[in-house]
C-alpha cells in the first residue's frame, strides 16, 4: 500500500513541488527556471492528490476487472447482497494490489528511491515511474481504444506504442477492462442460466405458479458453485487473465 501510494503521488510530483523544497522529506533538485511553490500550495496540491487516490486505485488498477466480474458472480447466484458490497470490494482491493504489486516495486526502485535521495528531479522521477505503469496498461489497453482516444484529444499518431501519451492510455485502459470484464461475466452467467432455465420449466410443467423459480434455483446454484470450489476458480482465473 505505500508503495502504491508512492506512486500516485509521483504522477503528480511534476505538479506539486518546486526545487529544492522538501515533501514528505524528499529533497528535489533546483532546476533553471528557479521557480518555487510556496508550502500551503503544496499542501493543497497534496491533499488534492490523496482525494484522487480511490478513483486511480479504482480505474487504473486490476481492481476494475475484478469488481465487476464479482459483481456478476454475485447477480448470477441470485443471492442478492451476498457477499455483501465491502467484502466485494475488499477482495478486489487485495487482489488488485497483489497484480499491481511488481508495477509499484518497479516504479518505487526506479523512480522514488532515487528522488528520494535527490539524485534525480521531478522531471525525470515522473518519466522513470511512467515507463512501467505505461507498460502495464499496454498489456491490456486494446488497440482500437487506444486509437479512439488518440482521434478524440487530436493527438498525432504516436512512432511506437512507448510514445502513446497517458491522457489516451489511461481512458483507453478503463475502457478495455469494462470490456474484458464484460466477456466474463457474461461466460459466468450462462451455466446459471441454465439452471434458472431447467427449474423454471420444471416447476412450470408441475404446475408450482406460485413459488417463484428463482427461490427454488437459489440452492441449486450455490451448491453447484460450492462443489466445484467455485471461489478458487473464480479468483484463480482472474488474477491469471493478468498474467
Amino acid at each position: 500500500m505505500k508503495k502504491l501510494l508512492f506512486t500516485t503521488l509521483l504522477l503528480g510530483f511534476p505538479l506539486i513541488a518546486g526545487p529544492n523544497d522538501s515533501v514528505f522529506g524528499v529533497t528535489l533538485v533546483a532546476n533553471k527556471s528557479g521557480q518555487n511553490v510556496s508550502v500551503p500550495m503544496q499542501i493543497v496540491l497534496l491533499l488534492t492528490l490523496l482525494t484522487l487516490l480511490p478513483a486511480i486505485v479504482m480505474s487504473v488498477t486490476p481492481f476494475l476487472r475484478v469488481v465487476v466480474v464479482l459483481h456478476f458472480l454475485r447477480q448470477a447466484l441470485g443471492t442478492q447482497t451476498t457477499p455483501s458490497n465491502q467484502v466485494l470490494v475488499g477482495l478486489a482491493l487485495f487482489l488488485a494490489l497483489l497484480i499491481v504489486q511488481p508495477v509499484t516495486d518497479q516504479v518505487y526502485q526506479r523512480s522514488w528511491q532515487p528522488l528520494e535521495s535527490g539524485q534525480i528531479t521531478a522531471g525525470e522521477a515522473w518519466d522513470r515511474a511512467a515507463e512501467p505503469i505505461r507498460e502495464f496498461l499496454l498489456k491490456f489497453a486494446r488497440e482500437k481504444d487506444i486509437r479512439l482516444f488518440m482521434e478524440i484529444s487530436h493527438a498525432p499518431a504516436p512512432a511506437n506504442p512507448a510514445s502513446v501519451p497517458l491522457s489516451a492510455l489511461v481512458p483507453a485502459y478503463v475502457l478495455s477492462e469494462l470490456k474484458t470484464a464484460f466477456q466474463i461475466g457474461a461466460v459466468l452467467f450462462l451455466p446459471f442460466l441454465i439452471i434458472d432455465l431447467v427449474v423454471a420449466s420444471v416447476t412450470l410443467s408441475v404446475g408450482m405458479v406460485q413459488l417463484p423459480p428463482v427461490m427454488v434455483s437459489a440452492p441449486f446454484k450455490i451448491l453447484l458453485f460450492v462443489l466445484v470450489d467455485g471461489w478458487n476458480l473464480v479468483v484463480g482465473s482472474l488474477v491469471r487473465s493478468f498474467h
